[in-house]
């Protein structure tokens, strides 16, 4: 059996479909990856150890435009390079998780009748997975009722943060961020790409943080480097975090948006939230939020209303260790550690019987 899984152009993408592709790996199934030339695929999936298969992307026009009269060519020419690498990978399972490539790829499987499995992270679906779920074995979400006869069980979270021991691993990840283990860590990070906005307001209150007693871990965000800050004592910024995982042992107190895949994994370790949703699309991010906000794991902040001012108040209650322990355990009960095994359970279910 070879499953196939597409999902690329951003980490909230990828990520789970990685997830899922080492649930398999540990399977002893094999795993091809589609993309696309242009995304985070390209340095995200080779990393992982995985062979990436690219297709062109065909985004859906949002506005009048020449992209509104060549959108049937370019899907058509999509959906045959989709085809013929699934032909020449002898794929028995397509799963899919939204995204510029997904769909495609959900068309070429349904010609070729492939059994197909549609994993939505998002409290609002893409054009991608509607379309996928139309003609999908299997649907699984994470916000129930996202999509049609759909199954919830959450976003696949990588397996070394579902076994992750924050309390035996924090010596090391202290040591790895050059940060010292007296001092609470508030970690601040915006996405991949980071969010200038969002540093802004921390930075601005840098110093009120530091006093009141925090240290801080703030990814800016590789674009960002105007605003690192390098005179600040316990304020340690970096352009990216390649080492999530020991990021979390540490983080006692996050600050970031609410990428769907971002507020799962703060769920599966336990650490409490300030989320500022990004205010783009259609409002999914507040949506993501939510369920942990609502268990007293996170606290929601519009970005209108995202003032350094703000953003002090919201946190300094979390100082103390109580509090903060409590608020850990709350958002511990939004996790969903059992989402990639059910899923793999029935690709494979599918790939026998395909």
């Amino acid at each position: 059996m070879k499953v196939a899984v597409a999902g690329g152009g951003t980490a909230g993408h990828i990520e789970p479909a990685l997830n899922i592709a080492d649930e398999l790996r540990d399977r002893d199934i094999e795993v091809v990856a589609f993309g696309t030339p242009r995304g985070l695929e390209q340095t995200l999936v080779p990393e992982r150890g995985y062979r990436l298969r690219d297709i062109p992307p065909v985004p859906f026009p949002r506005r009048l435009s020449l992209d509104v009269l060549t959108f049937p060519w370019r899907l058509r020419s999509a959906v045959q390079q989709a085809t013929a690498i699934l032909k020449q990978e002898q794929v028995s399972v397509v799963v899919g998780f939204g995204g510029y490539v997904a769909l495609p790829v959900y068309l070429a499987a349904q010609r070729l009748r492939l059994p197909i499995v549609v994993h939505e992270a998002n409290a609002k679906p893409g054009l991608a997975n509607r379309v996928g779920a139309l003609f999908a074995a299997h649907v699984f979400d994470t916000v129930q009722g996202s999509l049609r006869k759909s199954e919830t069980v959450g976003i696949p979270v990588r397996r070394a943060l579902i076994d992750l021991n924050r309390v035996a691993r924090r010596a090391e990840a202290l040591q790895y961020f050059g940060l010292v283990p007296d001092r609470p860590v508030l970690l601040v990070f915006g996405g991949s790409q980071g969010a200038r906005k969002l540093n802004a307001a921390v930075e601005a209150v840098g110093a009120n943080l530091i006093a009141e007693g925090w240290q801080v871990l703030h990814a800016i965000g590789a674009k960002n480097e105007d605003q690192h800050i390098t005179d600040l004592p316990h304020y340690r910024t970096i352009p990216y975090i390649d080492r999530m995982d020991l990021a979390y042992a540490i983080a006692d107190v996050a600050i970031t948006r609410a990428g769907a895949m971002t507020v799962a994994e703060l769920a599966t370790v336990g650490v409490p939230a300030v989320f500022v949703p990004l205010p783009i699309g259609n409002g999914e991010q507040r949506l993501n939020a939510l369920p942990i906000v609502n268990a007293g794991g996170g606290k929601l902040i519009a970005d209108a209303e995202c003032t350094p001012e703000k953003l002090l108040a919201l946190v300094e209650p979390w100082l103390a260790d109580d509090v903060r322990r409590a608020a850990g355990i709350a958002a511990k009960t939004a996790s969903s550690t059992g989402a990639a095994g059910r899923i793999v359970d029935v690709v494979t279910t599918l790939g026998a019987t395909a």
